[in-house]
């Protein structure tokens, strides 16, 4: 046991130090944080202002990402942001529950259920693609299951009785009910 907490100590040394260093060249980047409002600044009025905090605002803002496919965008903001990922446009039935969840606004229940909802189409669809490319999924990978066997055996074998128990007590059920009709 201690050599593990002992690497995970070392692992979250690693990662301040690495997070710190991230701190010191984000600072670097052009452009970022071009996204920022000025006029909306949240830390009002807990920052302790410095007489120079205006002087941020005065950059040149980076040209906007050319938009060649379809970017969903929320209904409260006008227009898309000045960057934004291309590399899953909406496609299928999933894009289309997509389109619809982003008619309302991010305020209501109603948009991030019907996104639930686009996600777990998504993951369907993804599946059926494997298929008809003839990969068989692999739940024992991509469920993550050989790592929990590794790494978390004792729990990996509640949840499987568990799940078989479960499951066993569902067909039962069914039989004794259909042994009464």
């Amino acid at each position: 046991m201690q050599p593990v907490l002992e690497e995970t100590i070392a692992e979250f040394e690693d990662r301040k130090i690495a997070d710190r260093n991230l701190d010191t060249r984000v600072k670097d980047i052009p452009g970022w944080g071009m996204d920022a409002d000025p006029d909306n600044d949240p830390t009002y009025p807990m920052k302790h202002w410095n007489g120079a905090d205006h002087e941020r605002l005065n950059y040149e803002k980076a040209p906007q990402q050319p938009i060649d496919i379809e970017v969903l965008h929320s209904v409260e903001r006008p227009g898309v942001t000045r960057v934004f990922g291309t590399s899953t446009p909406p496609s299928g039935l999933s894009g289309a529950i997509r389109r619809y969840a982003y008619r309302y606004s991010e305020a209501t229940a109603t948009h991030w259920m019907t996104l639930i909802l686009a996600d777990r189409v998504n993951a369907i669809e993804g599946k059926l693609s494997d298929l008809t490319h003839g990969v068989l999924p692999n739940p024992w990978l991509e469920r993550g299951w050989r790592a929990e066997w590794k790494h978390n055996r004792p729990a990996f074998i509640r949840k499987a009785t568990t799940t078989g128990l479960l499951i066993t007590a569902g067909i039962l059920l069914l039989r004794r009910k259909n042994k009464r009709e």
